[in-house]
């Protein structure tokens, strides 16, 4: 097996995060993609003695699990890569790959609570950031998601299942509107050009939906007309703004250097276990409500009664969700974010909410942490993909709470930081994956960890 060559093999092993094993003559490949049982052709990156890395070329057989119900994109668009594999399925691998992480951590002697599936399988998305850009070089304009394994082309997705109509009615009437217009979309090879994204959200117990264009500042447009074509269109979810928003950096991601209100309100109201939350256009707000819900229901049961009238430290907390959840037995919650904005929209929700036990801080986790004039009871952590990073479950393990619940969007990085804090003075009690994000390859998981020594 050399490199560049051309080989045909059938896919073994799925591992967490959309990686497969496989073997080839006797050597174990790893590749990004592939369903068990998929006879596939890939071309080597790397080779080594005994091992190698393959790029998937072309789908030679599909995969005798793949009997579920697909969309026309499926294996174009770089999202639901196993929409394919039945959902009951979909959650049997999910939990297998999850408790091989941690079996191979030698993380032991815990309960296993297994994997919460989805209220929905489809349609349960709340937010989409669809990209303007075209399917092929000087094709007509196209707006939706990047082709799988492309950094350029692009395919509206306009059978996606993931998503509801509404969402499909905005982003085909936004992209067949600018077609006409025949704007350009902004290259990120040269950074021209005028199109950059389209975000739609919505509160999914409120029904409000929230449209937000994202430009350059490289053309001077009236988006009077746009606004009123989008107030046009016949909606289920009540169109409660339509925002325009300048992104003139680098990155091909959704920034905002200014944010204008074509109509209506820069944000828009979801409800979560009895709690109303105020959403900003950038706040992070969970992609999966129903899912969220159930989420925060394993939290707060992994907590039980240890929040009752105690001290409850929130950290990386975000717009405070699940902090404000806790407010309701707890004595006192401190939540802590690095983001300034999400902090304000957190004190805003509390105060939303008439919890004036409360409190939400922007800063460092550990530098704010001293300085609080209270040692937390419980401590729930809910980090970034990356997990509690550099001395983090060095710093959260001094704090000295008796239990603490983690909630984490990545096993992997979990798993690491569990090891850890067992390493300094705690266990693992009990573990439950829920399903946020059907028909991919993520999956958000739920630890008790208590204290055993100090």
């Amino acid at each position: 097996m050399k490199k560049k060559e051309i080989i045909e093999f059938e896919v073994g092993k799925m591992e967490f995060g959309g990686i497969s094993r496989s073997i080839y003559q006797d050597k174990r490949i790893k590749m990004k993609g592939g369903i068990t049982g998929q006879r596939v052709k890939a071309s080597v990156k790397r080779s080594r003695s005994d091992s190698g890395e393959v790029k998937m070329m072309e789908l030679l057989e599909t995969s005798p699990m793949e009997t579920g119900e697909i969309c026309q994109h499926f294996r174009q668009c770089g999202g639901c890569s196993i929409l394919s594999i039945p959902y009951e399925k979909q959650l049997e691998i999910k939990e297998r790959q999850v408790k091989d992480l941690f079996d191979d951590a030698g993380l032991e002697d815990y309960e296993w609570i297994g994997i919460q599936g989805s209220p929905s399988q489809y349609s349960y998305r709340n937010k989409m950031e669809f990209t303007f850009g075209d399917a092929f070089k000087d094709g007509p304009l196209e707006l939706g998601m990047h082709k799988v394994g492309r950094f350029i082309d692009i395919m509206t997705v306009e059978d996606c299942r993931i998503i509801d109509q509404d969402f499909v009615k905005v982003l085909v009437a936004t992209k067949e509107y600018f077609r006409k217009k025949e704007l350009p979309y902004y290259r990120t090879n040269d950074h021209k050009g005028y199109l950059r994204h389209l975000v739609v959200r919505k509160g999914e117990n409120t029904k409000e939906l929230l449209v937000n264009i994202v430009t350059s500042s490289q053309i001077d447009f009236d988006m009077t007309e746009y606004k009123d074509m989008l107030k046009g269109l016949e909606l289920e979810n009540g169109l409660v703004g339509i925002l325009h928003t300048i992104n003139d950096r680098m990155a091909d991601v959704v920034n905002c250097d200014e944010l204008r209100i074509l109509d209506g309100r820069d944000y828009f109201y979801e409800e979560v276990l009895g709690l109303r939350f105020k959403v900003s256009p950038f706040s992070f707000f969970q992609t999966n409500t129903k899912g969220a819900e159930v989420l925060y229901q394993i939290a707060r049961d992994f907590a039980g009664d240890k929040g009752d009238g105690k001290v409850v430290f929130d950290l990386y907390s975000g717009t405070g969700t699940i902090g404000q959840l806790m407010a309701k037995t707890a004595r006192k919650v401190y939540g802590i974010e690095i983001i300034e904005e999400a902090v304000k929209a957190a004190n805003q929700n509390a105060h939303l909410n008439g919890l004036d036990n409360c409190e939400f801080i922007a800063g460092d986790v550990v530098k704010v942490v001293t300085e609080l004039p209270e040692k937390p009871d419980l401590i729930i952590v809910d980090p970034p993909r990356a997990g509690v990073v550099g001395n983090g479950v060095k710093d959260i393990a001094e704090f000295g709470a008796n239990e603490i619940v983690y909630v984490s969007c990545n096993p992997k990085s979990l798993v690491e930081n569990l090891v850890e804090f067992e390493h300094r003075g705690y266990k693992v009690e009990k573990v439950k994956l829920m399903d946020m994000f059907p028909n991919t390859p993520h999956v958000e998981c739920i630890a008790l960890i208590q204290r055993v020594k100090s």
